[in-house]
């Protein structure tokens, strides 16, 4: 993994190297011109030399002929050696412009060498006629190196001012690539920190737009930075700080609504037990007297009304079970059997009924007394108001997940506006106040008591057209409790 202080460095040493490539590049083309104009300027100063040695030999030469001490001597023997050299040293100047003056040019040394000599012999042997003639010889030659000097520096001047040009439009030149170079330069530079810095900046952008988003709340937005630095694993650990924490306030959520869901479920079994205790004097003794009461009249004769006692005592007998404890759904279509006989008892020509059963209703478990709140709402609102009476039907039918319970009336129905009142108020759990097929706090805390049974709030629906009936269907999932 590469480090933030690694790409840094890096970074540091491509400007270096950048940086070191242009100043490598100018030193070579400007050590190029450097040697064309040292080489030039070595010729003129060999040439110059060359012109020196020839005139300090002449003039050493003078000095011996005039005081013969040794110390002249040696003066003059270095200034020979030394017009010797200078005379080496013209002969790589050569070349084919100057070749042949250069030639006279190295002549004229020689010639004006073997004049010095002769004119040392003569002096030394005491011949000094021929000492001067030869002497004087020596100092025409050195006139003509002079000359000869001069010519040949001008023809340097000449054939070296195409060189001069060119170094003059080098440097131009060179001036000229030197800026580009350096504006090159600068822009790759420029370019590769932004993309450095980008590489940075980027990331770290990123991470603080999603950390701005899990302090508004939203942890849905995953985190996808790939780099190979420290921010990546800062960018992944933080990604998974947020799903942690997403996934907390989920059991966090989930925990309090099932809480509340238990809070109303027990709600709502306290409202029913309170319901059976408001209902109920001393149950026990009234379902033994309506023992009593059922054989006493069978006893006396009275069949019929034996029997409606024993239904009574029979429902009333239910109606004390443990509302916790679950019961098929055969126990609660013989309740309703059992009650739509006594409602047919009170109401002989006023009630017709009819169970439909095409399931198997005795592997269907429920809560109890789930089926009567919504029979006994039908009566009351759809049949006891109205005078010819009228009818109700109950059909089980078998789905593929569930086994559906209609309870269908020839009432008077319900306009839209109040259903629509009465689903919001079923919605929310309350009562529905005392209008038809909605009233009382029977039908809401059945409906309620199912939807946490089964833990799903599609257990009821309620349909009707107004002056034909209504019609409210219950599903009852196969398998007991399932979750969405």
């Amino acid at each position: 993994m590469k480090t933030i202080q690694s790409k840094i460095i890096l970074l540091s040493l491509m400007m270096l190297l950048f940086m070191g490539s242009f100043w490598i590049i100018i030193s070579y083309f400007n050590q190029q011109s450097i040697h064309n104009y040292n080489e030039i300027l070595q010729r003129y100063l060999s040439l110059n030399q060359t012109l020196t040695a020839s005139q300090k030999a002449v003039k050493e030469l003078n000095s011996y002929m005039m005081d013969p001490t040794v110390r002249n001597y040696t003066h003059f023997q270095r200034s020979r050696d030394a017009l010797i050299e200078a005379k080496e040293l013209v002969l790589p100047l050569s070349n084919q412009q100057n070749h042949v003056s250069l030639m006279n040019y190295v002549h004229l040394f020689e010639s004006q060498l073997e004049s010095m000599d002769l004119a040392l012999r003569a002096y030394q042997v005491g011949n000094d006629v021929e000492a001067s003639y030869h002497f004087n010889e020596a100092i025409q030659i050195s006139d003509f190196v002079a000359e000869a000097t001069l010519s040949l520096i001008r023809t340097e001047l000449h054939s070296s001012e195409k060189v001069y040009l060119s170094l003059i439009g080098q440097s131009i030149n060179l001036g000229k690539i030197g800026m580009w170079a350096f504006v090159a330069v600068v822009m790759l530079i420029l370019l590769f920190s932004f993309w450095f810095s980008a590489g940075i900046t980027r990331p770290i952008g990123i991470l603080t737009r999603a950390a701005k988003e899990v302090s508004k709340g939203n942890f849905d937005e995953e985190i996808n930075i790939r780099t190979s630095d420290e921010i990546s694993f800062l960018a992944e650990t933080f990604d998974q700080m947020r799903g942690n924490i997403k996934n907390l306030i989920h059991e966090i959520k989930n925990k309090a609504e099932l809480e509340k869901e238990l809070q109303e479920h027990q709600l709502l079994l306290r409202e029913s037990e309170l319901k059976s205790l408001q209902a109920q004097i001393n149950p026990h003794f009234l379902f033994n007297t309506l023992n009593t009461l059922s054989k006493k009249a069978y006893l006396e004769g009275a069949e019929e009304t034996s029997n409606l006692i024993s239904i009574v005592a029979g429902l009333f007998r239910y109606n004390l079970r443990d509302l916790d404890r679950l019961v098929s759904l055969q126990e609660e279509l013989h309740v309703i059997e059992k009650y739509f006989q006594i409602l047919k008892a009170r109401f002989p020509r006023r009630l017709a009924y009819e169970i439909e059963i095409q399931a198997d209703v005795e592997q269907i478990q429920m809560p109890g007394m789930i089926l009567q709140p919504f029979v006994e709402n039908a009566f009351i609102h759809a049949i006891e108001p109205l005078e010819e009476g009228g009818r109700i039907i109950l059909r089980v039918t078998d789905q593929a997940e569930w086994v559906e319970v209609q309870i269908e009336d020839n009432g008077p129905g319900i306009p839209p506006e109040k259903m629509k009142q009465i689903k919001q108020a079923l919605a929310k759990g309350e009562r529905t106040g005392g209008t038809s097929h909605g009233s009382g706090i029977g039908i809401s805390n059945a409906t309620r008591r199912l939807a946490l049974f089964y833990q799903r709030e599609d257990v009821m629906e309620m349909s009707s057209v107004e002056g034909e009936g209504t019609c409210i269907t219950l599903r009852l999932f196969k398998g007991g409790k399932t979750h969405d």
